[in-house]
């Protein structure tokens, strides 16, 4: 039990974190933030609501309870709207997809009534068959009303999303989604967090006890969850292109007029070439310098994060210090500001396109950059001042 309270607590504070931040967001498209805040603030009220039944403070635990419930009404359709508007990009909902918001209406109309409620027994059926199948009177419809309306509404968004997603084939390799990968990663975990809520009735019907009493099984399935959040928050916190951009979409790291070489640390080049004497012929250096080219222009390697001067001397089948050699006295620049030098390009050829729902970090990620300290120091000396300096004085040009 302690152990699920643990992690339930953990779980909810990166709930109301994320939240919070998702709302207050001013980067990105706002319709999908406010969706997504929706939904996390909408799965934070649960698990407070499952902590609030296992801690001393049950007095409380009735207004939380009401607080949240319109709420769990709303989440289906959130993670539908989200979808089905991320696929496009849209930034505003359509007239008729307003109408998905009708059940949270209805949700809040029910906690204007005068009927007496039963909070220990809400708290019981709760334990026993989770927070969709409590059979008790909570305000003004009656208890069946809402056994059939949430769990349906949860199966009907979710087989609706899943349609919508596999009728636009965004998720086909070749589709080439800018957010393909947090888009599948979204619906794994938007599925499974809502599937687990079944779970009580499918144990209860199936009569699998697993020989535990009604607050040991429920704050299992507690731990089932928020393990499987945290792991979730783990991977996309090591995922820099998943973070930036969809989950963590207001920062600003934009320097200004500060100077970049003493605020962000520079990061020492990876590869250490021993000097060695070279010699090459004026037609060998003219044949490596445009084979390097090359393989950059129509391979594009500068995009993967981890590519060396050693990967591009294995493509070309040539000692790496002949690559150096060339770099440095034909091209005359050093692996890792030519290397950045692309990558600059290939940003001012994507920001244009992807700016409405993609903050600059996220975008630098996706042209290869490692950390956003490397992109802005790469992008300083390649065009003398900070991006949003640059893009602020095209849009006045």
């Amino acid at each position: 039990m302690t152990l699920s309270l643990f992690f339930a607590s953990i779980s909810c504070f990166f709930l109301l974190l994320f939240s919070l931040h998702l709302f207050c967001a001013k980067r990105g498209i706002r319709l999908l933030n406010y969706l997504l805040a929706l939904l996390f603030f909408s799965k934070f009220g649960q698990v407070l609501i499952a902590l609030l039944m296992y801690s001393d403070q049950k007095a409380i635990y009735p207004a939380i309870y009401q607080l949240f419930t319109p709420l769990s009404y709303i989440a289906p359709a959130c993670f539908y709207l989200y979808t089905t508007n991320f696929i496009p990009g849209n930034q505003q909902l359509s007239k008729g997809q307003w109408l998905h918001f009708i059940p949270v209406v209805f949700a809040f109309a029910h906690l204007f009534s005068d009927v007496p409620i039963n909070w220990t027994l809400i708290a019981n059926q709760i334990a026993e068959n989770g927070q969709l199948f409590s059979t008790e009177r909570t305000g003004l419809f009656p208890a069946v009303f809402f056994i059939l309306v949430k769990p349906g509404l949860v199966i009907i968004y979710l087989a609706l999303t899943w349609y919508a997603v596999l009728k636009s084939k965004v998720l086909d390799k070749n589709a080439k989604h800018p957010g393909r990968n947090w888009l599948l990663l979204f619906l794994k975990g938007g599925t499974f967090f809502q599937l687990t809520g079944f779970l009580p009735l499918v144990f209860q019907n199936l009569n699998l006890n697993l020989n535990m009493n009604l607050p040991d099984r429920h704050a299992s399935f507690l731990l089932l969850n928020s393990i499987a959040f945290l792991m979730i928050i783990t991977y996309v916190l090591n995922h820099p292109r998943l973070f930036y951009g969809y989950l963590f979409v207001s920062v600003n790291l934009d320097m200004g007029q500060t100077d970049i070489g003493k605020e962000i640390r520079r990061e020492v080049p990876t590869v250490t070439n021993t000097i060695k004497k070279v010699s090459l012929l004026p037609d060998q250096l003219i044949n490596y310098s445009n084979a390097m080219k090359e393989v950059m222009e129509t391979k594009k390697p500068y995009l993967l994060e981890s590519f060396q001067i050693v990967d591009l001397a294995g493509a070309l089948n040539i000692p790496v210090h002949h690559c150096s050699f060339v770099l440095n006295n034909l091209i005359g620049k050093n692996f890792r500001d030519w290397i950045n030098e692309y990558r600059i390009n290939s940003f001012l050829e994507q920001y244009p396109l992807k700016a409405q729902r993609m903050t600059i970090e996220s975008i630098a990620h996706e042209c290869g950059f490692k950390s956003v300290a490397t992109f802005y120091n790469a992008f300083k000396k390649e065009t003398g001042i900070m991006p949003t300096v640059y893009f602020s004085q095209k849009k006045v040009s």
